[in-house]
């Protein structure tokens, strides 16, 4: 069974919705309304995009496509059409499944009166391919039911050993931020307001406030999680993150050739080992893992986790407006957008976009162009100052990042900041 029928199937086979909304009605909830969404009138899909049933926002913690289906978003049955929904899910998924992804879903929501039918889900079944499959690396089902425990262990015989591994269920939405950026995850209203119900049915009173600790002050030698600023001061004026120019200078030796280059995600426990490594100051030699993808995985892990996106907060809004300027124009649009940047972020992204602009010159042989390295680098160059990039976000975003890369001469011709070091 493919990964996403497997999803599907979960999503499905909860038989007693009755006892489920009886429960839910205890608690004091009513059936899910839809949530509005943010789409584009002109999307292909528009008709189902605009529930905003299907979220794509970013990455995870590991470099990895997050996807969120929410089923609270699912309108009643006569007001979707389900071939449409099918259609619309293997249209969103196919631009990020070639890529290692994740999918959180979230469970609260399905109803009777929204469920689809047994025969939508046996012809989902049979076009959701290995191609859904290979590239998903962990399944998070959000308050899940006791029934579909049930039905887990029931059928798990029947679904894949690998598959199995994969799903975590989480039962309050705190535990999610063992694994995720908890603070950029799209979560519908009616998610959180059962979330919180939940809570204080278990306490017995109303739920507290979820306590995060202190931030810790950052060593010296720190490289995650600081800004560019304190990376420089800490490291004598040095222009160029240390992880930034070690991961490019070993993929631009080793790796520029590469199939799938920046696609794939590394072992959760060895990504955390070697930001420790880079963290406390010790060296670190890519020749140890054996694997190309991982000095990939770090520099994106770099990026995704600077307090503010390389291309800046303030310009967020700018590079959203890219798609209502004229096709002919956008490279002039995008060379003034980022000669607004202060001058270190402008140095530092002109060295990371002159290295992709270098592999894409390599596309035949590495299957990255400026297109496929745009939808997966794309949103770790600017995310908004709070939430996450909604899916209708992100295609201004790719753009964006698309013509940086593929116009690098261009864009960043008449601007040269001193004593640059280009990869």
């Amino acid at each position: 069974m493919s990964a996403c029928a497997d999803l599907l199937f979960l999503f499905l086979l909860s038989t007693e919705l009755q006892k489920e909304e009886e429960e839910q009605e205890q608690l004091g909830e009513s059936p899910g309304s839809i949530s509005g969404a943010a789409c584009d009138y002109n999307h292909p899909y528009y008709d189902v995009a605009r529930h905003g049933i299907l979220q794509v926002t970013g990455d995870d913690n590991y470099g990895r496509k997050l996807i969120i289906f929410s089923s609270c978003c699912m309108p009643p049955s006569h007001q979707l059409n389900h071939q449409r929904l099918l259609e619309y899910l293997k249209y969103t998924l196919d631009q990020y499944v070639e890529s290692d992804y994740t999918i959180v879903y979230f469970h609260y929501g399905l109803r009777s009166r929204n469920k689809p039918s047994l025969a939508w889900l046996r012809q989902a079944y049979k076009e959701f391919d290995r191609k859904y499959k290979k590239n998903l690396k962990a399944l998070y089902v959000v308050h899940p039911t006791n029934f579909i425990r049930i039905l887990w262990n029931i059928f798990k015989p029947l679904i894949s050993h690998k598959f199995g591994k994969k799903v975590t269920y989480v039962n309050y939405l705190g535990e999610l931020r063992e694994h995720l950026n908890y603070d950029q995850l799209i979560i519908p209203p009616e998610v959180m307001r059962h979330d919180e119900k939940l809570r204080a049915a278990q306490r017995g009173g109303p739920p507290p406030p979820i306590k995060t600790p202190p931030p810790r002050p950052p060593l010296p030698t720190q490289q995650f999680a600081v800004s560019l600023q304190y990376i420089r001061e800490k490291n004598k004026g040095l222009l160029i993150p240390p992880v930034m120019s070690q991961t490019v200078s070993y993929i631009r030796e080793k790796g520029l050739y590469t199939e799938g280059i920046f696609r794939r995600s590394a072992r959760v426990q060895l990504v955390k080992d070697i930001q420790k490594l880079y963290n406390v100051g010790k060296p670190v030699n890519f020749d140890d893992y054996n694997d190309i993808h991982v000095p990939a995985v770090i520099l994106k892990t770099f990026l995704r986790e600077l307090p503010e996106p390389l291309l800046t907060f303030e310009l967020y809004e700018q590079i959203q407006d890219i798609i209502r300027v004229e096709s002919s124009l956008r490279v002039k649009a995008c060379k003034d957008i980022i000669e607004s940047l202060p001058e270190h972020n402008f140095i530092v992204l002109k060295y990371l976009i002159c290295f992709l602009h270098m592999i894409s010159q390599e596309s035949i042989r590495n299957k990255m162009n400026p297109s496929n390295l745009a939808c997966v680098l794309g949103v770790n160059l600017i995310w908004p100052p709070q939430g996450s990039v909604s899916l209708s976000e992100l295609n201004p975003l790719n753009i964006f990042t698309e013509i940086l890369i593929e116009h690098y001469h261009t864009v960043f011709s008449t601007r040269s900041p001193p004593n640059q070091v280009l990869p």
